[in-house]
């Protein structure tokens, strides 16, 4: 009987902790959707969304002006590839290497140190950004005859990259070492070399493990803000070459509360408008995510 009565009281705990997750995501929602929509009230949603400036402020006659976000937008994007372009087949590679081709002793080694680089704070990586990677990539584009902003979405992005590179490489290698070696094995008693057992077996074999990785990445990514403000800037340029500075939804958003803000402008109130359209861009990305997941484990499952 004792012991019927702690199993029920352990469930409930834990449907407890299920539930709060539940219930914090629907009040963070909520609370965005609120304050959004006073912004909505002051600024067309039509404008905000697809307008092409962004420089938020009040005219005098009271017309709120400059709130187009396109221009976050594509900064956001822009970054966001260059770092996924950047982490995610370094990252893969370095997971398969560990994995597959490594021995043991190597493994124990590489593993933890590049484990090491998830810890480093995020100011360390932006201080890399603008002290050795911008200056190394303009003398680079001195060679080319290419002009690149001493502040860009190509270092930005590169070191965010290198960021997101332990995310990756450790949730992939995890994924994989822990396939059974009977795929292996079979494979390679077909026939298949190494690299075609990696190729054609073990990777779909790991694939929701590498899109959940590859999730977390992203969302790594798309949240950071210490690296872009010191090598991207704040400037919010509406174009699509990485050589120059752009900016992202996330710093503007930390630009638009510092300080002593009164929430009762439209200034301000744009931050929760770009926070709601973040909360709706990453919710609609899992959703996509999942069901290739199940997809696929339909096929390999």
């Amino acid at each position: 009987m004792r012991s019927l009565w702690l199993e029920k009281t352990v469930r409930f705990f834990f449907f407890l902790c299920a539930l709060s997750a539940v219930v914090i995501s629907i009040g963070i929602g909520v609370t965005l959707l609120g304050e959004a929509l006073r912004f909505f009230a002051r600024v067309s949603i039509i404008d905000f969304l697809f307008g092409l400036t962004w420089a938020p402020h009040t005219l005098p006659s009271g017309e709120d002006v400059g709130f187009g976000a396109v221009p976050l937008f594509t900064g956001t994007i822009l970054i966001t590839l260059i770092a996924m372009a950047v982490g995610l087949p370094c990252g893969l590679m370095v997971a398969i290497y560990l994995s597959e081709y490594a021995t043991p002793r190597m493994r124990n080694i590489f593993k933890p140190v590049l484990e090491t680089l998830a810890g480093i704070p995020t100011l360390v990586y932006g201080f890399f950004a603008i002290t050795t990677l911008a200056p190394f990539l303009r003398r680079v584009g001195e060679v080319f005859h290419l002009s690149l902003s001493t502040e860009s979405a190509l270092s930005a992005g590169i070191v965010m990259g290198i960021m997101v590179l332990p995310y990756m490489s450790s949730l992939c290698e995890d994924a994989l070492h822990r396939l059974p070696n009977s795929l292996r094995e079979c494979s390679i008693g077909l026939g298949a070399t190494a690299s075609e057992t990696i190729i054609r077996v073990l990777l779909p074999a790991a694939f929701p493990s590498i899109m959940a990785a590859f999730l977390l990445s992203l969302s790594r990514a798309i949240g950071e803000t210490m690296i872009v403000v010191m090598a991207a800037g704040l400037a919010a340029n509406l174009t699509f070459n990485p050589l120059e500075a752009v900016t992202t939804v996330t710093v503007q958003i930390v630009s638009l509360l510092t300080g002593d803000q009164e929430f009762d402008n439209a200034k301000t109130l744009a931050a929760f408008g770009l926070g709601f359209v973040l909360f709706i861009l990453t919710f609609f990305l899992n959703i996509l995510a999942l069901q290739g997941v199940k997809r696929h484990r339909r096929i390999y499952g």
